[in-house]
């Protein structure tokens, strides 16, 4: 399967995030994505927040009520291995766009609107540590710096070009 953008999603702050039909992105991130909390989302290390489409249905089979933007990520991505996430890896995304991985997400309080078991069955001290054989690897998704900017639309492939880690 190719992998690709399933969905875009941006908020004026806060979850949910909605899905859009194009998005610029720039170093900053998805242009008219805001953050309720700077100092923790966004800037130039945690400019984009990638979750993995099947771990999102995964979470929705085990009871959360979810769906793609919900858990607050701008990618909602299909066909890519979220176990396989690494950081330092880059991706093309489109023609223009190169994303590199810099860290998992840990997931912050705001997830409790969709069950107070969430952050739990998405994160363990495994995943802080930075260990991808945690069970729970990839589940809460994967921050990205933006390396080259453009114009992305829903549906546009996905490949990893690098994998210094």
């Amino acid at each position: 399967m190719l992998a690709k953008v399933l969905q875009i999603n941006i908020s004026p702050g806060g979850l949910p995030k909605r899905p859009v039909h194009e998005a610029r992105i720039s170093p900053m991130g998805v242009e008219g994505d805001l953050h309720n909390h700077p100092e923790i989302h966004g800037g130039a290390d945690k400019a984009l927040l990638l979750i993995a489409k099947e771990a999102v249905d995964d979470l929705k089979t085990r009871g959360y009520p979810l769906f793609y933007g919900a858990m607050g990520e701008n990618l909602t991505t299909q066909g890519l291995d979220y176990k396989s996430w690494r950081a330092g890896q880059r991706y093309r995304i489109g023609y223009d766009v190169i994303i590199e991985l810099t860290q998992p997400r840990g997931p912050c309080k705001a997830l409790h609107v969709y069950g107070e078991s969430l952050p739990a069955d998405v994160y363990d001290k495994a995943v802080k540590a930075r260990d991808p054989r945690s069970p729970k690897w990839g589940m809460s998704g994967f921050y990205a710096s933006v390396v080259k900017g453009g114009l992305i639309l829903p549906g546009a492939p996905i490949m990893l070009i690098s994998q210094d880690v």
